[in-house]
């Protein structure tokens, strides 16, 4: 697989095209950001450790039947995977009061959702991935109502999947984010990744949080969090 010209660098993430028309190369860097790119620091060994972590979770979600950008680690910090056209929206699954949500309702942090939450953000930096509705989606032609219910639909299975899957290694699976794109064959697949930047894990009985809310809130030791939870999972590191 020749790598070439890069098509797109995020905020910790480069995007580079292949000799494979479907295939992209995804360049995992050591950039941390919070605040939609306010504050940027470099952590040692974060774009290793996120790239394996990401690796790990996809091909559990492809064994249970949920279809992946994922096909393969190229090296300690990259990956191929799927050339998608992704859907500018972000899935939010929430199993537990965190974040915005608190800010947004004055709930307490921590409160369990029974049943849990799902709702949709706007993937835009500029206006601060705003809060939106289904209806929003389909009138702005950000996606249709069918690729919607498909995108629900997988969000709930990765919950279902994650959260037995975090909760055997003593953690809790507080909320995530999830994105999705269209595949060449016209499939909606889950794309970007899942690593503790995108969720929030806290250990289940001390409550510690063991996710990029380390580095948003200045508590220290963000990647020896990431890894300790890689190491739970069996993550090869």
């Amino acid at each position: 697989m020749e790598k070439r010209e890069e098509l797109y660098r995020g905020k910790a993430k480069s995007v580079y095209k292949t000799d494979d028309a479907d295939r992209l190369i995804l360049l995992f860097r050591n950039d941390t950001s919070a605040f939609d790119g306010k504050r940027i620091e470099q952590l040692d060994r974060k774009g290793m450790v996120n790239n394996k972590f990401n690796a790990f979770i996809m091909q559990k979600l492809e064994a249970a039947g949920i279809p992946t950008q994922f096909d393969k680690l190229l090296a300690d910090n990259e990956v191929l995977v799927k050339k998608l056209d992704m859907i500018p929206v972000e899935c939010v699954v929430r199993n537990y009061a965190a974040g915005s949500l608190v800010k947004r309702l004055g709930v307490e942090e921590g409160m369990k959702l029974e049943p849990y939450t799902f709702e949709l953000f706007l993937k835009d930096d500029a206006k601060g991935d705003p809060f939106i509705n289904e209806s929003h989606v389909v009138a702005f032609g950000w996606g249709t109502a069918e690729q919607l219910a498909k995108m629900k639909e997988l969000s709930l299975k990765v919950n279902d999947v994650l959260s037995q899957l975090f909760d055997d290694a003593g953690l809790l699976l507080v909320d995530f984010k999830l994105e999705f794109g269209v595949f060449s064959d016209g499939s909606i697949v889950l794309g970007d990744e899942f690593s503790p930047d995108g969720c929030r894990l806290w250990d289940k009985d001390t409550r510690k949080k063991m996710d990029k809310d380390r580095f948003r809130q200045g508590l220290g030791d963000v990647i020896e969090a990431y890894e300790e939870v890689a190491h739970r999972l069996g993550v090869p590191l």
